[in-house]
């Protein structure tokens, strides 16, 4: 492949943060002006601040970095060694956080989440698309490693299926970029037969079924018309307002099938279903960073995002 996997993971990281980051300055102000900024792709000022998202996405491309490979005790060390409260974690990955960091051991306390089922919140996806580019030349492997990178804080199998549908979209928007992009449906069907069965590849399948032309409804003022695909979608499979893997995944990569090739039309349609918002624009904006190459990250959006640490995933 023309770009090594290191480059690859860090375009995947820049479309992952860029996507968190601007995601995260959609949740201020009504619904109405939020609408409004959407419609008029207004983005805002920056700095734009990353999440937890982007700050759980550094330790896994650290780890892939130091050691080639995804490796659960050393993954667990960085994500506690990296916890800051301020990024916005849920309630149960702080806890989470703040044993492991006191020493705790991950095999006991991540099974033991939600009264033993462990996690299935989309925490284990929305960190995870910078591993599929890094294993974008080896499939199995890219399956394998994102399994492995779900076990410290997601224990349930959705939660892990969330992170290999993740990984495998990556994956596969590399390859797309490198060749001609698939139809929308053909590429969620084959991100889901890489998936193992559960309530997340149920989801890529019914996402492959909802349909990807325009859906175009009359501004309220003004003239013209909206898009309104992403919005339905969002309506039919969900945006994350249950922030799990299973609502969550499925209409961040839906939203990356429709525009593989391009980067910023992906994010606002993936900001169109509202829900998750920094976490499906991470989700969405980590994949197509991959396939869009001309129609990537804007050099703007890049500049206004608040930078990564030094040495990125170090």
């Amino acid at each position: 492949m023309s770009e090594s996997r290191l480059a690859r993971l860090h375009r995947s990281l820049d479309g992952l943060s860029v996507g968190d980051a601007l995601g995260e300055t959609f949740f201020f102000g009504s619904v109405q002006e939020v609408l409004a900024r959407i419609v008029g792709r207004a983005t805002p000022p920056g700095p734009w601040t990353w999440t937890d998202d982007t700050q759980m996405a550094l330790s896994v491309c650290e780890i892939l970095e130091r050691r080639g490979r995804i490796d659960p005790d050393h993954l667990a060390q960085a994500f506690a060694r990296r916890f800051d409260p301020m990024r916005g974690y849920g309630d149960g990955a702080a806890a989470l956080l703040a044993e492991l960091r006191a020493g705790g051991d991950w095999r006991e306390l991540a099974p033991a989440m939600f009264g033993g089922t462990g996690s299935f919140g989309n925490g284990s996806a929305m960190r995870v698309a910078p591993l599929g580019a890094f294993y974008a030349d080896d499939l199995a492997a890219c399956v394998e490693n994102a399994s492995l990178s779900s076990r410290p804080t997601h224990a349930h199998p959705e939660g892990e299926a969330g992170a290999v549908a993740v990984a495998v979209a990556a994956a596969l928007a590399w390859r797309a970029g490198e060749g001609t992009l698939p139809a929308p449906a053909a590429f969620l069907a084959e991100v889901a037969g890489q998936v193992p069965p559960g309530a997340v590849r149920e989801g890529l399948e019914r996402a492959a079924a909802v349909p990807f032309d325009p859906d175009p409804a009359p501004l309220a003022a003004g003239g013209g018309s909206q898009d309104l695909a992403a919005a339905r979608a969002a309506e039919i499979l969900g945006a994350g307002n249950q922030v799990s893997c299973q609502d969550t995944v499925p209409f961040a990569l839906w939203c990356a099938a429709r525009h593989l090739e391009d980067y910023p039309a992906a994010l606002w349609d993936t900001l169109l279903g509202f829900g998750d918002r920094d976490t499906t624009c991470a989700i969405a904006g980590g994949v197509v960073a991959l396939s869009a190459r001309a129609r990537g990250v804007p050099p703007a959006w890049l500049a206004a995002r608040e930078p990564l640490p030094a040495g990125r995933g170090a």
